[in-house]
């Protein structure tokens, strides 16, 4: 690990500013558990270190907008365990409920998860099947974008130089909604998933037809997807098993997994398949028995 200055900022706006000043030599951290990681081994050798410990704005779990949002810095854990969380978008706490273990959840972040942008990391499928959208700030201003926007290739997201990511809000789920999440896991020592899905399902108010639904993969590609060829074939459709079939069938074209000791591309593109399935049958239950 090369030398470095820490900065421990106390506001969002010095956070900024830190960036500004020093630009491409500048590297954030949250919760560091994959960054320290990096840094250790030579992957990533920033001059000036910015930690957003100490940034108030950026904590808390909240109400919004019917909504609920996520600061930035809320720990894994803090979403797994949160009663907001819970009564709102239950399927987002079983979801970070998955990733690692309880001390990586203690101390990663919500935030830290998305700008790591490994493709392998369990929230980003169900926030982007749970509609998330996320707010990046710089001395610039402010924008918001899908989740599934922010990734862009292997370990890379769409941010700009000096952007920071700040909030991550999710809509309440409407009447008639069910959600799955589903996370197939080898036995290896990195406890990152073969393939994951997850999947929204939400039903016409007398339950015949698939008003709107949404799948997100990982493990599948460089970067978490968006099945929206899948998507389209239910969408404003009557769901029926052959229908969840063929939109599961329909994830082969949008996705490109690699060859690895946890399987063959092959393999995991056939998993997809089923878990992508299995997903939508559990969302399609899930929204008949719901209110």
């Amino acid at each position: 690990m090369n030398a470095f200055q820490y900065h421990a900022p106390g506001t969002l706006d010095e956070a900024l500013s830190l960036l500004d000043r020093h630009g491409e030599d500048a590297t954030l951290i949250a919760g560091g558990t994959a960054l320290v990681l990096f840094m250790k081994q030579r992957l990533v050798q920033p001059e000036h270190l910015v930690s957003l410990q100490r940034v108030p704005e950026l904590g808390g779990i909240s109400l919004s907008n019917g909504g609920v949002r996520l600061g930035a810095m809320a720990t894994h854990r803090a979403v797994e365990t949160s009663p907001v969380v819970a009564s709102t978008v239950p399927l987002l706490a079983e979801t970070y409920g998955h990733v690692a273990t309880a001390r990586i959840r203690n101390v990663a972040t919500v935030g830290g998860g998305l700008v790591h942008a490994d493709p392998n990391l369990d929230p980003p499928p169900g926030l982007i099947a749970l509609g998330a959208r996320v707010t990046l700030v710089s001395s610039s201003g402010e924008r918001t974008v899908p989740v599934e926007e922010l990734f862009v290739d292997y370990y890379e997201t769409s941010l700009m130089p000096g952007e920071v990511v700040t909030r991550v809000d999710l809509p309440r789920p409407e009447p008639k909604t069910g959600g799955a999440f589903i996370k197939f896991l080898p036995r290896t020592a990195d406890d990152y998933a073969t393939v994951l899905a997850s999947a929204t399902m939400t039903l016409s108010e007398d339950g015949t037809v698939c008003r709107e639904v949404r799948i997100g993969l990982g493990s599948v590609s460089v970067t978490p997807v968006r099945a929206t060829g899948a998507e389209e074939v239910l969408r404003g459709q009557a769901p029926s098993s052959e229908l969840i079939r063929r939109a599961a069938e329909a994830v082969e074209a949008q996705i490109e997994p690699l060859d690895d000791f946890r399987g063959s591309a092959g393999y995991k593109t056939r998993m997809a398949v089923v878990f992508t399935r299995r997903v939508l049958e559990r969302a399609l239950a899930g929204a008949r028995g719901a209110g």
